[in-house]
């Protein structure tokens, strides 16, 4: 069951063969001997892909389901529901996790040395049960599940640009002068599009904008922002040394939207492992803590 499921997360036998470091022809000969014991064929290979026959993908998520009752077992029977100790693995998105997350973690393993952590980070939402994750610390509103969350605070978007970028021309009034400016866009899942909320109406207007420059992390908008490039749009963690130094100024604060909201999330189990429970006690006030400061919308 191990190796088909591998084999089909990694979308071939010769890729799942690297990651459990066997040869491909056992990994072919141990699917084809499943397929046989069980009177079905379960996969369809090309030189290029493997696809599920419909036998298969009930076979595969059954299968999953099972391997995670056995590592559940086995994670029960090694003492990892009774004593703090074992591998904790963490997701986190990628700055949240340097800036605010990491720094916990070290904490916490200072405290519990018989617990090790393996911190993921990734902007796209890491699914917890396929990367066999215990916790992740999320930005965003949660869609309805059976995940546990526990919110941690909330980050507030702002558009910022340098003293010097601003100089050269009349400072933007409303979020539709933006368009006449170079921007530096932040391509995030959070933060894409640029979002305001009208005054006047209350209403959230998603505003179209057209980089100048585009980049894929946080810390370089705020940078390529600080150095004259243009105005950003980040959340103001990213940007608050450049902002407590002057290199950044905020605009248009009347037409913030509300501050986003922050989570830690697990799978509802009814038997937590206690190196969970020690986590989400040790880390719940100290991120709370830290983000405490920038979840605080400038009053209109």
């Amino acid at each position: 069951m191990e190796m088909l499921v591998t084999a089909v997360d990694g979308g071939s036998l010769s890729a799942a063969a690297r990651e459990l470091k066997i040869p491909v022809s056992t990994l072919t000969r141990k699917v084809a001997d499943l397929e046989e014991m069980l009177g079905t064929r379960l996969l369809i290979r090309t030189t290029r892909k493997l696809t599920l026959t419909d036998a298969g993908m009930s076979y595969v998520a059954a299968a999953r389901r099972i391997l995670d009752l056995v590592r559940e077992q086995e994670h029960e029977a090694t003492g990892e529901f009774a004593t703090a100790r074992g591998e904790l693995v963490v997701t986190a998105p990628v700055q949240l996790g340097r800036l605010h997350v990491l720094p916990v973690i070290n904490q916490f393993l200072a405290q519990y040395p018989d617990i090790t952590v393996r911190l993921l980070l990734s902007d796209r939402n890491i699914d917890l049960i396929d990367a066999h994750a215990d916790l992740a610390v999320r930005i965003g509103e949660l869609p309805d599940s059976n995940m546990i969350a526990t919110r941690i605070g909330s980050l507030r978007p702002i558009v910022c640009a340098s003293p010097a970028f601003l100089a050269r021309s009349t400072p933007p009034r409303e979020p539709d002068d933006l368009v006449k400016y170079a921007c530096v866009v932040f391509n995030s899942p959070y933060l894409s599009p640029w979002r305001f909320r009208l005054p006047s109406t209350q209403k959230i207007y998603l505003l179209a904008v057209k980089p100048r420059l585009e980049v894929t992390s946080p810390d370089a908008a705020v940078s390529a922002a600080a150095d004259d490039a243009g105005i950003t749009y980040v959340f103001e963690h990213d940007a608050d040394e450049a902002l407590r130094n002057g290199q950044l100024d905020i605009l248009l604060p009347q037409f913030e939207i509300e501050p986003v909201p922050v989570h830690m999330v697990h799978v509802s189990r009814n038997l937590m492992p206690i190196k969970l429970r020690h986590f989400i006690d040790f880390a719940g006030p100290l991120l709370r803590e830290s983000l405490s400061r920038f979840g605080k919308q400038k009053q209109r």
